[in-house]
């Protein structure tokens, strides 16, 4: 397997210690997979214009290594970005090779459902783009049931489009005792800990932690505390607040190497899974649903459609209205006063999360779909 990316950079927009930025790729081996870094221009993960840019970049270099790389048996995009997806869509075309679309959210929606652009024409072109993409394709797989209904409307066949979700993976996210030096480090001990764990971007929603925070204050409830593990394009906005706010049960960690983020997870009594409200992210299934549940978490779930339906089969925790922080108050002051409720909610999780996510068999799955693709072209 070859992948074809950038620099490592998210989400500040500077190119890691170790790593450059050249028209010259930058080759390296991770885990047996052979990786081609090459040139972008590197933007921040914010704002509009810059960022298109560093979107175009990527798909103009990638188009270049997809076309001079030995030829492979099959080319496989993901979206987002969109213009990732249209790196699959040329190479695949130019050089006549099985082309198999990753859909992980719809584009140009997902960006119209945030506030990020609403210009109608820019739209109208991305819309069309959107669709040409789809049908160059051999084969969608996409990460959920919202997903797949989403594809169907917009005129795919059923008979193209899989489903493999995320999963939990095992080696990584698993149940352990928590991290008494963390505790210790970040000064919370003998506090009810609420976790959001991941980008810290403008679907996120996050001011609900900031409102319910200074509803909790109101009451005394000193006792919880929020932690929120990660960057994005929101968060130095929502530090400003918190230092705005005097708000003292508030904690950034800023961006960590996923493999310490078991370690923020095992000091963490409630996970929170949260998207904006709109009924695109009906369609979302978040990943950190399955990292919280594969470490017996309990979850606080402020995302509506098929996200609920999972917490909901897997009895792994309270489901909130989005962006309602009366709601999120609620659901962490039943918690905090019951500990067993917490256990239960964990454990239960943890059962179906494995069982029926497990990333392994996910991935025999995925593998099973590569297989067929390629042998039906035979």
């Amino acid at each position: 397997m070859t992948v074809i990316t950038g620099a490592p950079n998210v989400p500040n927009g500077v190119v890691y210690e170790g790593y450059k930025n050249s028209l010259s790729p930058q080759r390296e081996m991770v885990d047996g997979i052979k990786l081609i870094r090459i040139w972008t221009f590197i933007a921040a993960n914010k704002g509009t214009v810059r960022r298109i840019i560093n979107f175009l970049s990527y798909m103009f270099s990638s188009c270049i290594a997809g076309l001079i790389l030995k030829k492979p048996d099959v080319v496989i995009a993901t979206s987002p970005q969109f213009f990732c997806g249209w790196t699959g869509t040329i190479v695949s075309t130019l050089r006549r090779l099985p082309f198999i679309l990753e859909i992980r959210d719809i584009w140009p929606e997902s960006i119209v459902a945030v506030g990020a652009m609403n210009n109608k024409y820019v739209l109208r072109i991305l819309e069309w783009l959107e669709i040409q993409m789809y049908f160059s394709a051999d084969h969608i797989v996409t990460v959920g049931e919202g997903y797949k209904a989403k594809l169907l409307e917009k005129g795919v066949a059923e008979k193209n489009i899989s489903i493999v979700p995320n999963g939990v993976d095992e080696d990584v996210f698993t149940p352990r005792d928590p991290d008494k030096a963390l505790i210790k480090q970040l000064g919370i001990a003998g506090n009810f800990v609420c976790s959001f764990v991941g980008t810290i971007g403008m679907a996120s929603g996050l001011d609900i932690i900031i409102r319910a925070a200074l509803t909790l204050r109101k009451k005394d409830r000193n006792d919880i505390v929020f932690l929120i593990v990660g960057d994005g394009a929101i968060r130095i906005d929502l530090e400003s607040k918190v230092n705005q706010f005097g708000l003292n049960s508030i904690f950034f960690t800023g961006r960590m190497d996923k493999l310490i983020i078991p370690n923020y997870l095992s000091i963490t009594d409630v996970c929170l899974v949260h998207l904006k409200k709109t009924d695109l992210f009906k369609t979302v299934l978040p990943s950190k649903i399955f990292e919280a549940a594969g470490m017996a978490k309990p979850i606080i779930l402020g995302v509506s459609g098929f996200a609920a339906k999972i917490v909901q089969d897997a009895d792994a925790g309270i489901i909130i209205e989005p962006e309602n922080d009366e709601q999120l108050v609620q659901a962490l002051e039943i918690l905090a006063e019951n500990p067993q409720k917490c256990k239960k909610y964990g454990v239960s999780g943890y059962a179906y999360v494995t069982k029926h996510f497990n990333r392994n068999n996910l991935a025999l799955d995925y593998l099973s779909i590569i297989s067929t693709l390629l042998h039906h072209g035979d």
